[in-house]
């Protein structure tokens, strides 16, 4: 009962009917103020700043006695119970104007931290209600509605146009496009097709399509981000917990200068005064409003930042350690270069033969071929025979031909012997850390098919900005040294890390840090979790990368943006400079405002004024950082 009381007074409409009677009051004191004499209102029987320290100080009251019951230890004494006896002693010396004042500004405070914080919170109040409610299922041919929290994993759902995916799946039937803003920050939609991912909560937008769930309830990507958003809500910075303990000490300190002053003076206003202004409004207010704006605003940008220390900390980062496959690049094989022998001269007959020979293969190379041939529109054949080698290659019978595809030895192991001028281009292969792919055909070696991970475009352009902030790259990857070099050196990072396993990266990045460098590890596969967990700060690919190393992260870039880690850092740099400012700001205000105090140029009411203005002020400018531009 007491909390729906509480929940009332402290709401917007019963603040807004406290300020209008506080307004009813000003006008007498402002009479005062310049000379005059002031005038009572006529028309009321009491002093209308009654209605304020009722409505605005009710609320204060409240929760100062209940931090002093819950709260442990030091953290019992709290700037709402520094308020409550300035409020408390303003009523008692007759000066009801500042026992409303005080009362009024601070409910003026909370409610503009309430409404910076909803409006931080906003993209996930849309993650939230895009949480889907129903899907259709299918089931023995027929579709029935179901509720959202009764679709199982592997049942077969339809989504017509317009409607809101209910879990995720893969696309098993039709094609469309898919608005994925949402999880990806994507202004276009995305083209899906049979084999696609699509994801819970984004919007089908033209195709029917049916999908079979691979993860629903709370293991759905929007369940999951909604869950991340969530932690970083209930997670505080070390600035806030500074700002909290500051705000604790200070109480103690209020109340010496107050009684020292009243006592030097013989003037109880004074005494007074000096609580009014000591107020830490700014230290309570000012911190925890810029971290939830700098929240909402990389929610905005489709980076879901998981706790303010890591906010924090991403500012002071000096060294960011990069994995290779997934985070500089696709993590996707292409390919890259078709190299034919002397006596093999047509590329498409080369292509046909090499790619149906692979038409039935599960390995990522293979694969790879057949898809870059049916792209190019080459019509494959299904193999007559197939035989897969664990580690070395397929043998295939397309036709007449027989049809070798693997590595060197295993082309040697059937007596094909490669030509020097085909040996230099492997070597030359390898050193570009490509995958090689040899086809033989009748015995002869008639071409080489090479396959690459795609680097990332803006990949060199972020190494190049990260340089010019003072921040050193290192790239800590599994694969070869040639490979890893080879990238490196194509993107402009100087320090390799190679051929590590996933305990070797924890290892360096403890050395690093044993160095004095404050890392951020990216990554974005489950080897890379314990890296991430071990890092000062983990950033993960949220949108491609592994659950484990999503969860294992403090940052998550659900666009796979690595663009994003300048923004980052701008963001951090940003948001800590608003912080100190606050608190430098409010240290002023409350020594100029102590000062005054005790020469007795302020009283109650204008005291009140002066420090709670500034403090307002100061949540004003912590608000700004949801708008700002870093980009």
């Amino acid at each position: 009962m007491l909390k729906k009381i509480n929940d009332v007074l402290s709401g917007l409409p019963a603040t807004i009917i406290a300020g209008f009677f506080l307004l009813l009051d000003l006008i007498p004191h402002l009479t005062e103020e310049f000379g005059g004499v002031p005038q009572k209102l006529f028309f009321l029987p009491f002093d209308p700043a009654w209605i304020t320290v009722i409505i605005s100080g009710i609320p204060l009251l409240y929760l100062a006695i209940w931090r002093i019951i819950y709260n442990p230890g030091i953290q019992k004494i709290s700037s709402a119970l520094l308020i409550t006896i300035a409020m408390i002693a303003a009523i008692a010396i007759g000066d009801l104007f500042a026992a409303g004042e005080v009362a009024f500004i601070m409910a003026i405070g909370a409610i503009l931290e309430d409404m910076t914080t909803n409006r931080a919170k906003k993209g996930l109040k849309k993650l939230i209600s895009l949480a889907p409610t129903q899907g259709r299922r299918m089931k023995d041919g027929t579709e029935e509605m179901v509720p959202a929290v009764e679709i199982q994993k592997e049942d077969v759902l339809r989504v017509l146009p317009g409607e809101v995916v209910p879990a995720d799946g893969v696309i098993i039937r039709g094609e469309t496009s898919i608005d994925q803003s949402i999880m990806t920050g994507e202004s276009m939609p995305a083209d899906k097709c049979v084999g696609d991912t699509v994801y819970c909560g984004t919007i089908n937008c033209f195709g029917a399509i049916d999908i079979t769930a691979t993860r629903v309830g709370e293991d759905s990507s929007l369940q999951k981000l909604i869950g991340m958003v969530q932690e970083a809500e209930n997670k505080k910075a070390p600035m806030a917990r500074i700002a909290d303990k500051a705000a604790s000490w200070l109480v103690p300190i209020a109340l010496l200068i107050a009684v020292v002053a009243g006592f030097a003076t013989k003037d109880i206003v004074r005494a007074v005064t000096v609580l009014v202004v000591f107020c830490p409004c700014a230290l309570v207010l000012a911190t925890p409003t810029a971290i939830m704006a700098a929240i909402g605003q990389a929610t905005k940008h489709g980076v879901i930042i998981k706790s303010g220390e890591a906010l924090e900390k991403m500012g002071k980062v000096d060294t960011v350690a990069f994995d290779k496959t997934g985070t500089l690049t696709y993590g996707k094989l292409e390919v890259s270069d078709i190299i034919l022998s002397d006596s093999f001269s047509k590329e498409d007959a080369f292509l046909q033969l090499a790619a149906s020979a692979e038409l039935k293969s599960e390995h990522p190379l293979g694969k790879a071929i057949v898809i870059y041939a049916k792209e190019k529109n080459i019509k494959l054949s299904e193999p007559d025979t197939f035989k897969m080698y664990a580690g070395k290659g397929v043998l295939a019978r397309i036709g007449e031909d027989e049809v070798f595809c693997g590595s060197e030895r295993f082309l040697a192991e059937h007596g094909i012997v490669l030509q020097e001028n085909m040996k230099a281009d492997l070597v030359r292969l390898r050193m570009q850390g490509k995958a090689s792919v040899l086809i033989a055909a009748g015995n002869v070696c008639i071409g080489i098919i090479a396959l690459s991970d795609v680097l990332r475009p803006e990949t060199e352009k972020i190494i190049e900005r990260l340089h010019q902030m003072k921040t050193n790259a290192v790239l800590l990857t599994g694969d070869n040294k040639k490979t890893a070099d080879y990238f490196a050196k194509k993107v402009g990072i100087r320090e390799v890390r190679a051929e590590l396993l996933p305990e070797e990266k924890v290892e360096n990045i403890a050395k690093l840090q044993a160095d004095g460098r404050t890392v951020c590890m990216i990554g974005d596969g489950v080897n890379d979790a314990p890296a991430l967990k071990t890092a000062n700060v983990g950033v993960a690919m949220g949108s491609m990368g592994s659950d484990i190393a999503v969860e294992a992260a403090d940052i998550a870039l659900m666009r796979d943006d690595i663009s994003k880690i300048p923004y980052l850092k701008r963001l951090s740099n940003a948001t800590v400079r608003t912080i100190q400012f606050s608190i430098g700001l409010s240290m002023c205000i409350n020594l100029l405002a102590v000062t005054l105090s005790v020469l007795g140029l302020l009283n109650p009411t204008t005291g009140a004024l002066v420090h709670n203005a500034g403090s307002c002020f100061v949540v004003l400018i912590a608000a700004l950082l949801y708008d700002r531009k870093f980009e």
